[in-house]
């Protein structure tokens, strides 16, 4: 018996000499470190799902596309800056093949993002492109750690992705928005700053291209962001569940807009709580799509069965229709806002009221156990 279990050994010992009877190893996840004046772009389209593209500090003068899925784009914080290239003839990258899975149902089907879609995000005037291919979203792409500024679009922009995840970026002085995704599910956007951007400093769609109901986001999260000094500090367009939580917004045109339209499914089933919303007064003129903004702190147009609780809105002011603490406005196209529940917020020195409710056709709309002094009409507080 003895002899037999020394030959067994002996036999497997040869097996994993050879190979054979061993487990694979692990894929080994590499870090790519570029310094500026390196190509960003160049790291990125050899990195291999998994790895990581580190920015060292310093200013990077370029714009970069990604759609390797499982890809970490990474600074070392507030000194790795990324602006635009010198000349117009920006690095675009080359479009991978993303993750070929999709979320289940129609409704949810990504947008379809074509190869030449990819590059010419980068080329149009983006900062950082995150762009799903060929109908697929790319999914599990992280951006952190960097500052992002003085695009003439945006400094973040996504696009047809999945669990997306933007933390501690910085979004300064970009043309359009800050940091924005459209046609993507299950994004967190955490712990960012967007500052003086030329529209919102996070935007969040459906599409900002095609006319179409309101789609699922699986749940995306926008928490713990500063977010101001620009025209609004975050547009939730045309979405459903979402929340927006614990986040400090001051010095905007207007705070928070909730968006819907005529198209079905409606808008809605966004969560406002927690968030501390302060003198968002600064003046923005009319545009084709929307009125003048002054002192809105959170706005709902055309939404249903949305949340709004536990927010602190305090000194927003202005002569806007839709300037006040929470309001409550129909569409522009006429759609209403129906069975939103705003309760438990605490509300003070909003102009020309803390709780505004002009969507008088809404149904089942609800104020309760809100602290504030002032509604039109009167008797919401």
């Amino acid at each position: 018996m003895k002899k037999c279990h020394i030959a067994y050994l002996a036999c497997t010992a040869a097996l994993l000499g050879t190979g054979l009877g061993a487990a694979p190893p692990a894929a080994a996840h590499r870090i790519h470190l570029v310094k500026p004046g390196e190509s960003i772009q160049k790291a990125v389209d050899a990195a291999q799902p998994g790895d990581t593209v580190l920015l060292s500090p310093g200013v990077h003068h370029e714009s970069v596309t990604v759609s390797t899925p499982g890809l970490t784009l990474r600074g070392m914080g507030g000194r790795t800056v990324l602006e635009p290239a010198a000349d117009a003839a920006q690095t675009t990258g080359t479009a991978k093949t993303p993750s070929t899975a999709k979320a289940p149902g129609t409704a949810k089907t990504p947008r379809t993002v074509e190869p030449a879609a990819v590059g010419a995000c980068a080329a149009g005037g983006n900062g950082i492109c995150i762009v799903g291919t060929g109908g697929d979203r790319v999914e599990d792409v992280t951006v952190a750690a960097l500052t992002v500024s003085g695009f003439t679009r945006n400094g973040v922009y996504a696009a047809a992705t999945d669990h997306l995840t933007v933390r501690n970026v910085t979004a300064v002085k970009n043309g359009v928005w800050g940091i924005a995704q459209e046609g993507s599910v299950r994004g967190v956007f955490r712990g960012n700053t967007a500052r003086d951007n030329g529209d919102a400093g996070l935007f969040l769609a459906n599409s900002v291209s095609q006319e179409q109901g309101a789609t699922d986001t699986d749940g995306t999260v926008v928490e713990r962001n500063r977010l101001e000094g620009n025209r609004i500090g975050v547009t939730v367009r045309r979405l459903r569940n979402l929340t927006v939580a614990h986040n400090h917004l001051t010095g905007n045109c207007a705070a928070v807009f909730v968006v819907g339209d005529e198209n079905k499914p409606k808008a809605g089933l966004v969560t406002v709580r927690d968030n501390r919303i302060v003198r968002n007064n600064k003046s923005c003129p009319k545009t084709a799509r929307l009125d003048a903004l002054q002192g809105s702190g959170i706005v709902l147009t055309g939404a249903e069965d949305s949340l709004i609780t536990h927010n602190v809105i305090e000194d927003n002011a202005g002569t806007s229709p839709l300037s006040g603490g929470i309001v409550l406005f129909k569409s522009f196209v006429g759609t209403t806002s129906d069975r939103n529940r705003i309760s438990d917020n605490d509300l003070r020195g909003n102009s020309p009221a803390d709780l505004v409710n002009t969507d008088t056709a809404g149904k089942g709309n609800t104020f309760e156990g809100n602290s504030c002094r002032a509604s039109q009409p009167a008797g919401l507080c």
